[in-house]
């Protein structure tokens, strides 16, 4: 059963909330049997509805027997409290739901790790406050400490814990720090595909590199971030990341413990907004994702709109997106519709990033030229004694792998 609060500001965007809510509901096992919904500016801090709500809430309660309500805001630790003792059944916030999805589908360790400690974070507000039902297990030299009470015992067991998992998240960071450094010196350019949740991103990866990722019609299905290798049709290689999908008021604590495997975003050259082309409220979407790629400071890489999924769109709603989003590429990674068209404008997209370099080799280095020749558009050569200063045009990936390469080299 879900509960949810509106402000005023918030009457337009209610029916997708709630439709959100229900998603991540059904994506967690559950089956919504009601939803009671009340206005009001804020949330009443006692029992999260005012008492005529509470009063309609214990009601259907009574009604539905659920197993649980889901609330759309997060609840305080008295809150919580006190709508468990009301209502007699357990309680659940939105940002506990997601917190149980993610659980289910972090697979790898780093996902794992950073699903942990989102969730350690999240609890710590709940340690205080709750010396009423916790006992005291009592003292004794050599045990927990005199007089440690049990609330304070399981604090500094999460405050322990999450030191320990920020640390193994620290390690894992360094090796992919060092993974990444080894595709930059490869020379072939990162395309991350972000986007809302559910906008078909693995889908398009699957097609677009025969990744076999998971597919499935939930929120969140994929968490762990996967790198696949494909062609462009001017035979240029990239490489694809699929990265965890985007949602309104995404958690804080989610956001930062995912930062080290969200960062790789800002690394790429090449941004994919993924976006279910079926769905309303596309504006609303692609702030969401604009937002959050301020907040994970990516918002200045270059970037691509996809609409995916066109195969579920009527040709009024094509018609219609053609015309709000011109510059987009209309694709259904489900039919294989238009998946050329897409690699032939992200090969358009690299070659406008392409740029005029001057680079004044040693002969000893001239054989990593050779290498990456065929990458290159040579515009002239100019024999020294001891150097070649090559004037050519590229791609910042390919010139920065030259650099990496080249011992001695001078650009201008």
């Amino acid at each position: 059963m879900l509960a949810c609060v509106f402000n005023r500001q918030e009457q337009g965007a209610r029916r997708e909330v709630i439709s959100e809510l229900e998603r991540l509901a059904n994506t967690a096992g559950y089956c919504v049997v009601d939803t009671l919904i009340q206005n009001l500016d804020s949330p009443n801090p006692r029992h999260y509805f005012g008492a005529g709500k509470l009063g309609e809430l214990k009601h259907l309660v009574q009604l539905f027997e659920p197993d649980v309500v889901i609330t759309r805001h997060n609840l305080t630790p008295s809150q919580r409290k006190n709508l468990i003792h009301e209502l007699g059944i357990e309680i659940e916030d939105r940002t506990q739901l997601i917190l149980e999805i993610f659980e289910k589908h972090a697979f790898t360790r780093e996902g794992k790790y950073e699903v942990e400690l989102a969730r350690l974070r999240y609890e710590m507000p709940f340690f205080k406050g709750k010396g009423v039902e916790l006992s005291n297990p009592g003292g004794g030299i050599g045990t927990r400490g005199p007089g440690e009470k049990k609330l304070e015992l399981d604090r500094r067991k999460a405050l322990q814990r999450i030191a320990f998992l920020k640390k193994e998240l620290e390690k894992l960071g360094l090796e992919r720090k060092i993974m990444r450094k080894r595709r930059q010196k490869a020379g072939i350019p990162l395309i991350a595909l972000v986007g809302y949740t559910n906008a078909g991103k693995s889908s398009l990866l699957n097609v677009l590199c025969d990744a076999g990722a998971l597919v499935e019609d939930k929120l969140f299905s994929t968490l762990d971030t996967r790198i696949r290798k494909s062609k462009l049709p001017s035979g240029r290689e990239v490489l694809f990341i699929d990265t965890v999908g985007f949602i309104r008021e995404l958690p804080h604590q989610l956001l930062e413990s995912f930062k080290s495997t969200l960062e790789e975003i800002n690394f790429a050259d090449l941004l994919l907004i993924v976006m279910d082309a079926s769905e309303t409220n596309e504006e609303g979407k692609l702030t969401v994702i604009e937002e959050t790629l301020k907040k994970i400071g990516a918002e200045d890489v270059p970037r691509l709109l996809v609409l995916n999924k066109v195969d579920r769109c009527t040709n009024e709603r094509i018609q219609m997106l053609e015309k709000k989003f011109p510059e987009a590429v209309f694709v259904s990674a489900l039919k294989g519709f238009n998946l050329d068209e897409l690699k032939c404008n992200i090969d358009r997209i690299f070659n406008l990033m392409r740029k005029k370099y001057i680079l004044r080799v040693p002969f000893a280095e001239y054989e990593a030229i050779m290498k990456v020749r065929e990458k290159l558009e040579i515009l002239s050569e100019k024999y020294e004694s001891d150097l070649i200063e090559i004037e050519y045009v590229t791609d910042s990936a390919t010139n920065k792998w030259l650099l990496n390469r080249i011992k001695g080299a001078g650009k201008r």
